[in-house]
């Protein structure tokens, strides 16, 4: 906790040992090499949640059996081994306070987030621009943005998005699994005709004015383009974790009109690791299915609209060939079997999500 003696992180140094890596994931030696050449930035994590209940980030965890949910797929030491050089840690707001104790409690924890991350100065960097994440990543740091995972947290009042602490707050999730003053979950049946309130639409524009990324998860059909609507067209958005309707048809994903529409800005789609949002069954679910969903995005817009959003701690079943971050180079040896170049792979891996940051937050 801040305020106490930092505890320094203890992970093993894949980069120092690409072979042994290789062969400890049972991948080819140019999988890690591939992957250890790119920007690997993770546009969705939601550990810091379990800091609440005393999941302590700077202490190295191990996985849950394969297959199972919840926590220890992600910390600060897993993140440093699995070689990640960004990651985007975000604060969930718990919906029902009042619109005043969302917006202080949201407040506090971008401070506690900060705190956090800044007991590491060795290892780790907060950053708010791709100047700064450049920076950290030429002092070999893991960069670590701060993102807010429903809009909620800040519907208090339009003048809320002023308050966030040394402007830490890079992107949000417009709004999560329950509805507000902004608009409408796309898992909330009963509302789905509902576009985004005049509220919302006004929320929106001051993103932009922030230069705050929308994050286009988890909103319904009708606010997902009313949000389009609002953006100017040469702003990208980004809808950082999700699955696609055209291989599994939930409520949670988006349909092929969706990708084409954000692509056409220039924005990304991440694709999300949860069991459930990405086939139908989990027996012998795997990075192959997750894959899957992104070639479809490949096929739809091609290689530049295409970003990591894995979900990481947010109650996620991950695929039983990936039991935690460390383990991400069996997405590219995946990538490698079905012919994907170098090039495009980083592109996925982090490469894109930069340019989308870059013309927001250069």
């Amino acid at each position: 906790m801040p305020g106490s003696t930092p505890r320094p992180l203890t992970y093993r140094d894949n980069r120092a040992d690409p072979a042994g890596w290789a062969r400890r994931l049972g991948v080819s030696r140019e999988a890690v090499e591939v992957y250890l050449a790119a920007e690997v930035i993770d546009a969705h994590c939601c550990s810091y949640i379990w800091t609440r209940f005393g999941y302590d980030l700077s202490r190295r965890h191990t996985p849950h059996a394969r297959g199972t949910p919840l926590l220890n797929q992600v910390d600060f030491p897993r993140a440093r081994e699995g070689a990640m050089s960004g990651m985007v840690w975000d604060i969930t707001t718990w919906p029902w306070r009042t619109a005043r104790q969302r917006r202080d409690g949201l407040y506090r924890a971008c401070r506690r987030l900060a705190g956090f991350v800044r007991r590491h100065p060795d290892e780790l960097a907060l950053v708010r621009t791709v100047s700064d994440y450049r920076a950290a990543r030429a002092a070999g740091k893991l960069a670590c943005w701060i993102s807010i995972q429903g809009g909620q947290a800040l519907d208090h009042s339009l003048e809320a998005l002023d308050g966030v602490p040394e402007d830490l707050v890079s992107r949000i999730t417009l709004v999560h699994f329950t509805k507000s003053r902004i608009g409408v979950s796309n898992t909330d049946l009963l509302g789905r005709r509902e576009g985004l309130s005049e509220f919302g639409k006004r929320f929106v524009e001051r993103m932009v004015e922030r230069r705050i990324l929308v994050d286009l998860s988890h909103i319904n059909r009708a606010g997902y383009f009313d949000a389009l609507d609002v953006v100017p067209r040469e702003v990208p958005v980004a809808v950082t974790h999700t699955g696609l309707k055209a291989l599994r048809d939930v409520p949670r994903n988006i349909d092929d009109e969706q990708v084409r529409a954000v692509a056409e800005r220039g924005g990304v789609i991440g694709i999300v690791y949860q069991a459930s949002f990405i086939r139908r069954t989990l027996y012998d679910y795997g990075v192959s299915d997750v894959v899957d969903h992104m070639e479809h995005v490949l096929r739809l817009v091609g290689e530049d609209h295409l970003i990591l959003g894995s979900d990481y701690d947010g109650s996620v079943i991950l695929p039983r060939d990936l039991a935690d971050v460390t383990e991400q180079p069996r997405l590219v040896e995946e990538m490698l079997r079905r012919g994907w170049s170098p090039e495009r792979i980083h592109k996925v891996l982090g490469g894109n999500y930069l340019r989308v940051l870059e013309q927001l937050r250069p």
